[in-house]
């Protein structure tokens, strides 16, 4: 896969694809903005070489109709503030308006097109909206390693279109990192897996254990293995259907001699609420009526414990509701502990990496991934729709 410096960009247009789904608050303010950050190198150097630049984003889930609050007007003014520059907005992604605006793009001018997922068509992979954003330039560069797992028009469509294609930094560097650890990793590597159902980390369960020297499991996906141990595990949420599965993931770990840990003990609560009634327990005295929602101090130990040795670590999915400050200290504990760890660390996953900058430790870890679905996808081993459209350009 190429990069942006393989290719010459000087005085070309460019259309750039990246993720500027920002947080935002209800009066249209944008929160955190680490995602447009990400991408300032790859617009700089663009800069740089004098590229008339057009850049791509969606925002939210506007279901492929105009929503004001999904605009990216905000983004436009944001990231004008960061490089000190104007940063032109588009009314639409496509039509004739943006068509002449982007004819009319100077060297080192940039113009943001409007939500590209107003349309249906962009979700949809359609050939003709994709061929339709083409037109607007002569090279595309992909640097939204967030939405790489998706099949759609501005990722995987829009590379037909092109004769030069190649990967932003942010790109290559998420797919560098993810190499690192994973493929080419320093020994021990462990993988620390965490949040709410086995079955949507299942596949990353299975390739992992072909891979990992330590497993950690916790949040409430652990419950169901807790369960298939035989535990009463009260009115906490278990994937019934998958305790069989649990069962053999544990026996695999077994049989390839890794080390595979479950917690101890756990907060509980009487109900899912940050003001409910909530007590210490070990894991095998849960009360019946109670749920399990955070892991207990002993098991933050155990799990610290076990990275002490680790080389490489890779972390996907909190340990309980940390957005409830009852029950956000395993989450944190384990990210103080990776902050303190000399391995090389990588957490993936949006609610990781917000236990992360909450507890102000994002400086003290190796790589955040800015992409769930697609650090998720990796993780199970499968190839990114978006990364094989460009190694095929």
């Amino acid at each position: 896969m190429k990069n942006i410096k393989d290719i010459n960009i000087r005085n070309k247009k460019i259309l750039i694809r990246v993720d500027f789904n920002v947080p935002m608050d209800n009066l249209g303010n944008i929160t955190e903005d680490t995602r447009i950050r990400g991408v300032l190198p790859t617009i700089n150097h663009a800069l740089d070489e004098g590229a008339k630049i057009i850049i791509c984003s969606h925002m939210g889930r506007p279901k492929g109709k105009r929503v004001d609050k999904f605009s990216l007007a905000p983004v436009a003014k944001r990231l004008s503030r960061l490089i000190d520059k104007e940063v032109k907005l588009a009314p639409d992604c496509i039509g004739n308006e943006v068509e002449t605006m982007a004819a009319d793009l100077d060297s080192g001018e940039i113009l943001l097109l409007e939500n590209l997922r107003f349309h249906p068509e962009e979700q949809a992979n359609d050939p003709v909206f994709a061929e339709r954003l083409a037109a607007l330039a002569e090279i595309y560069i992909n640097d939204a390693f967030a939405v790489a797992h998706r099949t759609h028009a501005s990722v995987v469509g829009v590379v037909e279109f092109f004769d030069s294609c190649a990967a932003g930094f942010l790109l290559q560097k998420e797919m560098d990192y993810f190499h690192r650890s994973v493929s080419d990793p320093r020994r021990p590597l462990v993988a620390i897996v965490g949040g709410a159902k086995v079955s949507s980390k299942l596949g990353a369960l299975r390739n992992l254990m072909d891979r990992v020297d330590k497993m950690i499991i916790g949040g409430a996906m652990a419950n169901t293995f807790l369960a298939a141990m035989g535990y009463s595990v009260g009115k906490s949420k278990i994937e019934e259907d998958l305790i069989n599965t649990a069962i053999e993931l544990m026996e695999k770990a077994r049989a390839k001699g890794v080390n595979f840990y479950l917690p101890v003990d756990c907060v509980v609560a009487d109900r899912f609420d940050p003001k409910a009634e909530a007590m210490r327990t070990t894991a095998q005295e849960v009360p019946e009526d109670w749920m399990i929602l955070d892991i207990g101090p002993a098991t933050a130990t155990l799990f610290s414990e076990a990275l002490e040795t680790a080389k490489t670590i890779i972390w996907n999915g909190p340990m309980g509701a940390f957005e409830m400050d009852a029950f956000s200290r395993g989450t944190m504990a384990l990210v103080q502990r990776l902050a303190s760890s000399h391995a090389l660390t990588i957490v993936g996953g949006g609610d990781t990496d917000v236990a992360v900058h909450r507890a102000g430790e994002s400086n003290n870890i190796s790589y955040i991934s800015t992409g769930g679905g697609a650090f998720l996808m990796l993780m199970e081993g499968k190839p990114l729709p978006g990364v094989e459209a460009l190694k095929n350009c």
